[in-house]
């Protein structure tokens, strides 16, 4: 696969910290994805993608080639020198498991607080996970279009809370998945909106934390996640039966408990932790400046 070149080095070029080559494409978690079915919008030839009604989609995010990602690794470092047990609670929570785990329970106890009858409830699901598709699709397809490298490879040094998942860096995955919920269940359920609003921004910042993600991964993934959840809301208002719209959001403030107080899952599922990369607890050399010459002797 040839890529042209670009102003950062690419992320089949360098090795993650504490592994000895470079990640392979065809070797990274469904580097097809980009191309998989989606409902809520489809693809162009010319645009990348477009709506249903055949307008191109202008995605908002930032072209890559325009961020310093030197100064975004050291957001990155100084926030795990700094972290904290409590950032630390919330990078291991959002981080179990797929990105859309942890919106499932979220969607459920909304569903219950509102009493969602059965067809609606249906509805809301479909709407989410639908949604949630279509914003993997998107994400995908520019993550490997654009092959960002993770934090740890430009740091060869650097430990991470978790183990760097085996994809490139930009856009964040799970900033882009919580931008699209947030806006869909927002739409449903509005009383509801500041507190989804918080929950998709620490979804986003977890990343950050866990030191898999850069802060620019989180804030642009999760722009482009709101306006895919955006797209998905202007299709369901078309929705219409004998000429009344199919859905009426839930505007009463219930005041859902929707917030991980504990930080438990709440389907709990014993994971596979092993990992290649340097995480913490393991070879836990200390971050420096010289870390940087991995990035610095690449051409």
């Amino acid at each position: 696969m040839s890529h042209k070149k670009r102003a950062y080095p690419l992320w089949t070029g360098i090795p993650y910290a504490g592994t000895n080559y470079p990640p392979l494409v065809e070797r990274g978690v469904e580097p097809e994805a980009g191309n998989w079915r989606t409902y809520y919008i489809t693809r162009s030839r010319r645009h990348g993608f477009k709506k249903l009604d055949g307008r191109p989609i202008h995605l908002s995010i930032k072209n890559p080639d325009t961020i310093d990602w030197m100064k975004e690794l050291r957001v990155v470092q100084h926030t795990l020198k700094n972290l904290t047990e409590e950032q630390k609670k919330i990078a291991v929570y959002w981080g179990e498991g797929p990105p859309s785990k942890q919106w499932l329970p979220i969607a459920d106890r909304l569903i219950d607080s509102y009493g969602v009858e059965a067809p609606r409830a249906a509805r809301v699901l479909a709407t989410l996970f639908s949604g949630m598709n279509d914003a993997f699709v998107v994400c995908w397809t520019l993550k490997y279009k654009w092959l960002v490298p993770r934090p740890n490879q430009l740091d060869q040094h650097l430990a991470t809370v978790l183990c760097t998942p085996n994809h490139p860096s930009y856009p964040s995955g799970h900033a882009t998945v919580s931008g699209a919920a947030e806006v869909i269940l927002s739409y449903f359920f509005p009383s509801e909106r500041r507190n989804l609003n918080k929950l998709a921004e620490e979804n986003a910042q977890s990343r950050l934390y866990a030191g898999v993600h850069y802060h620019v991964d989180n804030q642009e993934g999760l722009r482009l996640g709101r306006q895919i959840g955006r797209i998905v809301v202007e299709e369901l208002k078309k929705d219409e039966v004998n000429g009344l719209p199919i859905d009426r959001p839930y505007r009463e403030y219930r005041e859902a408990d929707i917030f991980p107080a504990t930080y438990e899952q709440a389907i709990p599922f014993e994971f596979d932790r092993s990992c290649n990369s340097l995480v913490r607890g393991g070879d836990s050399r200390e971050e420096d400046e010289s870390s940087f010459s991995a990035w610095l002797n690449i051409e």
